[in-house]
């Protein structure tokens, strides 16, 4: 029989095998908790993976050769002899505090400057590198400074903040991170209705206009973020302008840039000007009281007084000694002179027109009125009972009408005094005869003359104060409510109102902002 041809045996698997396969498949199948089917990542291209790694490779040679030969110590065009331009912007994060104390301002922005290098230009598919920060360190930069900087930092959390990018044709942009704090010379004189302009001038430390020269940028020159507020100010403006400022060593160029703020005056007119209105308006309740009581009027005008020098001390608490007085202190000296008059004009009232309250104003010694002549005591039989009886009456009166009944010092009324006070007060009124000369009658002469009044209670007339009480008793008007009260009760307020009408007048007008000169060289 022929040969038979060997045939390959067919091994089917097994049943067990079967099943192991069946329940995995089942697993990967599953919801979460299971095994997955793995997905597969289709790989690029082969043309791609190596152009990748040219570009790559290109890069790191591109770098090596830029700085081969690179001198960090010279400026860019230094061999064209013409300056170099650095284009700068701001980007404000934040600002403030602004301490009027310190006469400072902080911020916090981003500082960008971009110059153009010709030695680093390159050749490249990529058109612009983001460098590590490291790189900076073989690169010229700019010895950008600020010139009314005080204590300005770079953060470095968790690195230095810094930002570095190449174009292949040798343009750089260079961008930090700051955090500036810079003198602001403030004029306080309009405070708390003031209007600041705080200015950041920047420019090189070493190199002269002829070398370098700054500009800002044109479009955008200093922004801020959306959301930036101060508490006590509000952002009006912020102009620009490039010049060049004469130093020892020469021109130099420089770039500023002045934040103009209007402060607010909500703050100061919760705390100051309405206790202050509110304080100055209480002292004059002292009008409508009653002048026998001295003791509440002047004890109501002593605290008002103390309250406005209270409220003057704690105003300037976080102000520089500065040698002129602001705003706020000549509303607080005529606040403070409005509680102080309204104190003289109660010890003005107590003095020359009170009668009675205990001062013993109604001694025969004090009044002086008694007269002891024989004529007195002849004219006296000849008074009649009635009318002695009336003066009598309205006397003790004009009396009753006193506030406080004082008995720390008995009242004398001598009969024979008031007989003879009597009798001269009936001669007068009937004018049977001419009446003797006596203060009374100057008295009466003076009375036209407001103008000598006035003088008599500057100097302390004690004869003028004599006739006054005297004719207080006469005319039954003794403690009436006092004509300088009436006048006051008009005069004060009407004058107050003025003055606040003009006082918010004067000092709430705008203040244009003008240029000055670059004051720190």
């Amino acid at each position: 029989m022929g040969s038979r041809k060997k045939q390959k045996k067919i091994q089917y698997p097994k049943k067990q095998d079967v099943k192991k396969e069946n329940s995995a498949k089942n697993k990967i199948s599953k919801g979460r908790g299971m095994f997955r089917k793995p997905t597969y990542i289709v790989k690029q291209d082969d043309k791609d993976v190596t152009r990748m790694i040219d570009i790559t490779k290109n890069i790191s040679l591109v770098l090596e050769n830029l700085l081969k030969d690179y001198d960090s110590t010279q400026r860019p065009g230094l061999t064209m002899e013409k300056p170099t331009t650095i284009t700068s912007n701001v980007l404000v994060r934040s600002m403030g505090p602004i301490s009027e104390l310190d006469m400072e301002y902080s911020m916090e922005c981003y500082f960008r400057q971009a110059w153009h290098d010709a030695r680093l230009t390159f050749e490249s598919e990529i058109d612009e590198l983001s460098l590590s920060i490291k790189t900076l360190d073989g690169i010229w930069k700019p010895d950008t400074f600020f010139y009314n900087g005080k204590r300005s930092y770079l953060h470095t959390i968790t690195m230095p903040n810094k930002f570095f990018r190449l174009k292949k044709d040798g343009s750089i942009s260079y961008s930090m991170r700051l955090t500036i704090k810079a003198r602001c010379p403030m004029e306080l004189r309009n405070f708390p209705l003031d209007y600041q302009f705080c200015p950041l001038v920047i420019g090189s430390y070493a190199y002269s206009a002829s070398d370098l020269v700054y500009q800002w940028d044109v479009d955008n020159g200093v922004k801020f973020l959306p959301g930036v507020e101060l508490s006590q100010f509000d952002l009006i403006s912020s102009p620009i302008r490039n010049i060049t400022i004469h130093r020892k060593q020469g021109e130099f160029s420089v770039l500023e840039v002045i934040f103009n703020l209007r402060r607010n005056s909500g703050y100061f007119l919760i705390q100051v000007y309405v206790p202050c209105i509110l304080i100055v308006v209480l002292s004059w309740v002292s009008f409508w009281l009653n002048r026998e009581a001295t003791a509440d009027r002047v004890s109501l005008g002593i605290t008002a007084v103390l309250t406005v020098a209270t409220i003057s001390v704690d105003s300037r608490t976080n102000l520089p000694k500065v040698h002129y007085a602001t705003a706020l202190d000549w509303y607080l000296l005529m606040s403070f002179g409005y509680c102080m008059c309204t104190l003289l004009e109660c010890a003005g009232v107590h003095f020359f027109t009170k009668i009675g309250g205990g001062e013993g104003l109604l001694e025969d010694d004090s009044l002086d009125f008694c007269d002891t002549s024989s004529s007195s005591e002849n004219e006296e039989s000849a008074l009649e009972d009635k009318d002695r009886v009336s003066e009598k009456q309205r006397y003790f009166k004009a009396r009753q009408r006193t506030a406080i009944n004082c008995s720390t010092r008995p009242v004398l009324y001598n009969q024979k005094c008031y007989n003879h006070h009597s009798r001269t007060e009936i001669r007068l009124r009937r004018k049977t005869r001419p009446a003797a000369p006596s203060a009374m009658s100057s008295f009466n002469k003076e009375k036209e003359h407001c103008l000598m009044q006035l003088v008599h209670c500057i100097t302390a007339n004690p004869k003028y104060r004599k006739a006054r009480t005297r004719q207080a008793i006469i005319s039954g008007s003794v403690n009436s409510v006092s004509k300088i009260d009436k006048f006051s009760r008009i005069l004060f307020p009407l004058t107050f109102s003025l003055f606040n009408v003009f006082y918010w007048l004067f000092y709430r007008e705008g203040h244009e902002f003008k240029w000055k000169p670059v004051p720190y060289y």
